[in-house]
């Protein structure tokens, strides 16, 4: 499958590049691609969610009123749960929220998600840019021209560029990772995927290995 290649204006170069069938043009495995996206999220949680429970609580032990006579329930603890202040019941402890999952099965993942961006004609290939200053201006320009200012997308480098990465990080609609970084949910959750030249080699080195 062969695409224009894009300059930073918007505008085809000339030069047309080779995107391999087996990683832009698979039949997508949807299973596959559940799963990823379910590990992925799963590892943003952080686990540590905890309250205390009765034996957690400071506070005294002693028995806070006869066991007889009072005409109310038994009451044997100040930190009881029944209790403003007391501990809480099965309350949430730390937990690993990891998943694993088997490097083929992320691999076919990954390239069902581009096979769907591919068909969707949501991928576009740009040439290798750099800035020499950082700024966010000049990152929002490149957007405009390629008519995703108003639309989410996901930037694929070949190599950690820091001017670039630090030209869009206030942009909450805008990605830039490496194609190492490159995950199922970062692909399926933009609404455009833009290669840059010097990723492809890479990219597809890292999918049909």
């Amino acid at each position: 499958m062969k695409v224009a290649v894009l300059d930073i204006k918007g505008k085809e170069t000339g030069r047309k590049v080779e995107l391999s069938d087996d990683v832009f043009a698979i039949e997508p495995n949807n299973h596959a691609v559940y799963l990823d996206v379910k590990q992925y999220l799963a590892h943003q949680r952080q686990g540590t969610h905890k309250s205390k429970e009765r034996g957690e609580i400071a506070g005294s032990t002693r028995k806070i009123k006869k066991q007889k006579g009072t005409g109310t329930a038994r009451a044997g603890s100040i930190k009881s749960p029944i209790f403003r202040g007391g501990g809480r019941i099965f309350g949430p402890r730390p937990k690993d929220y990891t998943q694993k999952l088997n490097k083929n099965v992320k691999r076919l993942a990954r390239k069902s998600a581009l096979s769907i961006k591919s068909k969707e004609k949501a991928i576009l290939v740009l040439e290798d840019f750099n800035f020499e200053t950082p700024k966010t201006k000049d990152f929002v320009q490149i957007l405009k021209s390629l008519g995703l200012e108003n639309k989410k997308s996901l930037f694929v480098l070949g190599d950690s560029n820091n001017s670039v990465y630090l030209a869009s990080r206030n942009l909450s609609r805008s990605e830039v990772v490496t194609n190492s970084e490159i995950s199922t949910y970062k692909i399926l959750n933009a609404n455009n995927v833009v290669l840059l030249e010097g990723s492809l080699e890479g990219l597809e080195a890292n999918l049909t290995k």
